[in-house]
């Protein structure tokens, strides 16, 4: 096959250059987003009764890094999405208030504003829903309701100003937490990466050969399109691979939040921007690397009875699988470094 210059073609994309940015009228101060090259203006998902504003940002990040706001002030939202992890915790389940295990890995808070269903399982619509929803989950934050932590922010007498200034309120509730927070993350954005800058910017040294042959595969004998696809390399849908159905015990995903049988097992298609960075891999985060992944999707997943009939063995050379390891590390980018807080409000 060869590289078709042409990605709107090879990938079904419309992937302009963004070189400006997005501005969004607020009665504060306004936020001009640029997005980095490769990522899709028309396609950032931003509620018109939220829009992104400097002070909200602000608060949000305080408010997503804070110990405090958990039941015994020792888990904050960034003790499972760690910058220096690209957003994740680098663990195969997340470890919560008391150090309790769940039952899932935590996906990456990148590249969030581009999405709608929210979670492995899609139970949250927007990222305001997510981003209050573990604050009530006994064994992440270990809120008994939200009651709770709006009384706990509201303890916290340096909060009231700041929500004063992004609200125009002083009182702290659980949908401005939310939009506060959602707002934050909305920031966190993955592009120009080796792969944009190929091929949407022309650098011809950006990808390896190997990269590029790594691209072929992903594109073609690979299928990894068929879930994979679009600028943020995510379908946005939900698809059963099998994963759990090895175990005594399988987690019905999807299928806990719509009731229908043809959703059980079944589990929401990640970013692949960031993946190099974001280990270990799927739900419940059985694989340590990349290969191991490719292994899984080459023999067709696992066996069960709601298998997605998209997943099949495919027969890729040890070589392709290399390549393709190679081209995932391509999509590492930038737009989403942050440095955490010092300081946080009295």
């Amino acid at each position: 096959m060869k590289w078709n210059k042409n990605l709107n073609f090879v990938l079904g994309l419309t992937m302009g250059i963004v070189v400006g940015g997005m501005t969004i009228s607020h009665a504060q101060t306004e936020i001009q987003l640029t997005l980095p090259l490769g990522l899709e203006r028309e396609s950032l998902i931003i509620p018109e009764n939220n829009p992104l504003t400097k002070e909200k940002v602000a608060l949000g990040k305080l408010l997503f890094f804070d110990k405090r706001l958990s039941a015994n002030h020792t888990i904050a939202c960034a003790s499972c999405h760690m910058p220096t992890l690209a957003f994740t915790d680098g663990q195969p389940v997340s470890t919560g208030i008391h150090r309790q295990q769940g039952g899932r890995s935590a996906p990456t808070a990148i590249n969030r504003a581009f999405s709608s269903a929210q979670f492995w399982d899609g139970r949250a619509a927007t990222l305001e829903d997510q981003s209050v929803g573990p604050f009530t989950n006994p064994i992440e934050h270990g809120f008994a309701n939200h009651d709770e932590l709006v009384a706990k922010v509201k303890g916290i007498a340096g909060y009231k100003p700041l929500f004063e200034q992004a609200f125009g309120s002083g009182e702290a509730t659980v949908e401005l937490i939310g939009k506060a927070i959602a707002s934050f993350q909305r920031t966190l954005l993955s592009g120009n990466s080796a792969y944009d800058q190929f091929g949407i910017g022309g650098k011809e040294s950006a990808l390896s050969a190997n990269a590029q042959n790594g691209f072929r595969v992903f594109v073609g004998k690979g299928q990894c399109l068929r879930c994979h696809f679009g600028f943020n390399f995510t379908d946005e849908r939900f698809h059963n691979l099998g994963v759990d159905w090895d175990k005594d015990h399988i987690d019905v995903g999807r299928y806990g939040v719509t009731k229908n049988p043809k959703d059980l097992g079944a589990f929401k298609t990640p970013t692949l921007r960031e993946i190099a960075k974001t280990a270990p891999y799927m739900h419940d985060g059985r694989f340590a690397t990349l290969g191991q992944v490719i292994d899984f999707y080459d023999q067709g997943g696992i066996s069960n009875p709601h298998l997605d009939p998209v997943i099949k063995p495919l027969g890729l050379t040890d070589q392709e699988k290399e390549d393709l390891v190679e081209f995932l590390h391509g999509l590492n980018g930038e737009g989403w470094e942050v440095t955490p807080p010092s300081t946080f409000p009295k």
